[in-house]
């Protein structure tokens, strides 16, 4: 129960990742806030932890709409001690055919959802402490091809990460950032359905195989708890070692 006591934000956490995370951190003790656009798989977490579990629709990319998420998490539960903002969206393109509404949409979400949220849980957090991680992914410091803009907010995010860590430090406010490689949901669930390209991306993992989301919502656990207390600025990778060609 190492999260036995604490309140966290989870967007994007009624699915994929956001899901999983949002339910460890549930069996750790936490009162959990799940937000997306949709209610998604949230009735399920709803259903085994009914006292410590709640959903609020927001729109990372929208100031006001997060402000709220925010407020309403620190009325709900009474406080926040962990925000992680794991809301994002992927548009595969190449440079030169990728449409200046997926770069936007990509940019609106990852990169300044990551910053909006941040900025709305630092005036809750500021006399508590806290902890905040972002959501990067092995792809930031990876070429993949098709994934220009994706790529680019992931990368863009750790920058952000490290810096927030610095100017936050002195509120107790820690801020990492947990860098997934390809695990079975979401984009890496879409890989494996693909035989051909599942053949290939199979001889990139060390340890012979994909990650679990289970496995990844694990380490957010760890860069919430006590048991990171000194970890700050970090990218905390989660991909098995993962080979990139």
């Amino acid at each position: 129960m190492r999260l036995e006591g604490k309140t966290a934000v989870v967007t994007g956490g009624t699915r994929g990742l956001g899901f999983a995370i949002a339910k460890e951190f549930l069996a750790e003790g936490a009162s959990v806030m799940c937000s997306a656009r949709m209610a998604g798989d949230f009735q399920l977490l709803k259903e085994e932890y009914p006292d410590r579990c709640l959903f609020h629709p927001a729109d990372v990319g929208d100031p006001k709409s997060v402000e709220q998420l925010m407020a309403v998490a620190v009325e709900s539960l009474h406080g926040l001690d962990v925000v992680v903002a794991n809301a994002g969206v992927n548009r595969d393109g190449r440079v030169e055919h990728l449409a200046p509404d997926d770069w936007n949409t990509m940019v609106t979400t990852n990169l300044t959802g990551t910053f909006l949220c941040t900025r709305a849980a630092v005036p809750h957090m500021r006399e508590r402490g806290g902890a905040i991680i972002n959501m990067s992914s092995s792809m930031s410091s990876r070429i993949a091809v098709g994934a220009a803009g994706y790529s680019a907010t992931k990368a863009a995010i750790e920058m952000f990460t490290k810096t927030s860590a610095i100017e936050l430090g002195q509120y107790r406010i820690r801020v990492n950032a947990l860098s997934p490689g390809i695990l079975d949901a979401g984009m890496g669930a879409r890989l494996a359905e693909n035989d051909r390209v599942w053949a290939a991306y199979r001889k990139r993992f060390a340890l012979g195989r994909a990650g679990q989301v289970s496995e990844a919502a694990r380490a957010a656990v760890f860069l919430a708890s006590d048991d990171a207390s000194y970890v700050n600025g970090a990218i905390l990778e989660v991909n098995g070692g993962l080979m990139w060609a």
